[in-house]
């Protein structure tokens, strides 16, 4: 199985989305992701403030089966389904109401230090209409 038992999962820990302005903005976004349920995994995101709290976003826990979860607090869907391809290979999918409205797909690097993300966003029509793209950091 593609993810391991609890404790042992690559991804878990605190990550850092990496800041993309080249004039040094700092990063805005905290995940972490923890065990959960055995074998399962909890995701949390919250906003790193300029006095260094953080404010409580959304989440969501998924046995990494592919299987529909509800998320809580968030705008950027209802339900999420989180699919492992392989062992560093992620498919995260986010719908409001059946439909599709963002499917991510994230690869941990080979020293585990670096998660970048492509995120495909889908339209009203149901048919995927940009992409966007994020790489975050593991916190040490």
């Amino acid at each position: 199985a593609p993810a391991a038992a609890a404790g042992t999962n690559p991804r878990y820990g605190k990550w850092r989305l990496k800041p993309t302005d080249p004039n040094g903005a700092p990063s805005t976004n905290l995940m972490a992701y923890e065990p959960f349920n055995g074998t399962g995994m909890k995701v949390t995101i919250n906003r790193l403030e300029a006095d260094g709290s953080l404010t409580a976003q959304w989440g969501y826990t998924t046995m990494l089966d592919g299987k529909e979860m509800p998320m809580t607090g968030s705008s950027a869907g209802q339900m999420a389904s989180v699919r492992m391809i392989s062992e560093r290979v992620a498919e995260i999918t986010y719908r409001r109401d059946g439909r599709i409205l963002r499917q991510l797909t994230n690869v941990l690097s080979p020293d585990g230090n670096t998660l970048p993300i492509i995120y495909m966003n889908y339209g009203a029509d149901g048919k995927a209409d940009s992409a966007t793209f994020a790489t975050y950091e593991r916190m040490k």
